[in-house]
């Protein structure tokens, strides 16, 4: 139950114009460290701990770990849409706040690469948001699995897992350049090994990148809805 005071605490964690630039940063949707946010508010590492520690506790931040890193992002879609009134209603004096740059410089690395077994970039990240918007994934930030007719689909195209490797069967990955999450475990395994064994995809030699073929463009178009724009320029 919502109560006057706790409307009151959350104005007033939004009201510091140090953590309303945290939560603006993080309104794209992705997932930044400490330190990148301290820099978008301008202040000290220590301050911004201060301030992410009660932005956590306030249950607007939540904070992910990925091995030795902890990122933060936004609790939920109303949360932003909190902070969007917020913005909306003080339009003319609010300043604009940049998200910080996150991952490799390379283009061809930020497209799509490996990351271990599976595949990360913008390309696995697209990959992970197709099948949960179509229904075929249900992915929480522990685990996920597939719908019946995500079973299907992957059968269909044959990119279906091969069988249990005694790990996990899908596990969300926080992509580093992305700041989203893209599919590790067998499933993640099994996208990258079905998606080079169709020609859709290929490696690039000396590096981890990956290059979308012509036909792997089209296929990933027609079966997933993935848009332009993975491939490089001509």
């Amino acid at each position: 139950m919502v109560t006057l005071a706790r409307a009151a605490a959350t104005a007033a964690l939004i009201g510091d114009p140090s953590r309303l630039a945290m939560l603006t940063a993080t309104l794209d949707g992705r997932a930044y460290t400490a330190g990148e946010l301290a820099r978008v508010a301008g202040v000290a590492p220590q301050t911004a701990s201060g301030h992410l520690g009660q932005l956590t506790a306030g249950g607007l931040l939540q904070v992910l770990q990925q091995g030795r890193h902890r990122y933060y992002r936004l609790v939920a879609p109303e949360v932003a849409a909190l902070v969007e009134s917020v913005m909306q209603a003080t339009a003319s004096a609010l300043p604009a706040v940049s998200a910080p740059a996150t991952g490799p410089r390379d283009a061809a690395l930020r497209r799509a690469r490996t990351c271990y077994d599976h595949l990360a970039g913008r390309l696995g990240v697209a990959l992970c948001d197709a099948l949960v918007e179509s229904g075929r994934l249900e992915l929480t930030d522990d685990g996920g699995a597939l719908t019946q007719a995500g079973r299907r689909f992957l059968d269909e195209l044959d990119l279906a897992p091969q069988g249990p490797s005694g790990g996990a069967f899908c596990r969300p990955c926080l992509d580093w350049s992305e700041r989203r999450f893209h599919l590790a475990g067998e499933l993640g395994r099994g996208l990258q090994r079905g998606l080079l064994e169709r020609g859709w995809i290929r490696r690039v030699e000396g590096s981890r990148a990956i290059a979308v073929t012509p036909p792997g463009a089209e296929g990933l178009r027609r079966h997933f809805g993935i848009a332009e724009g993975l491939r490089p320029a001509a």
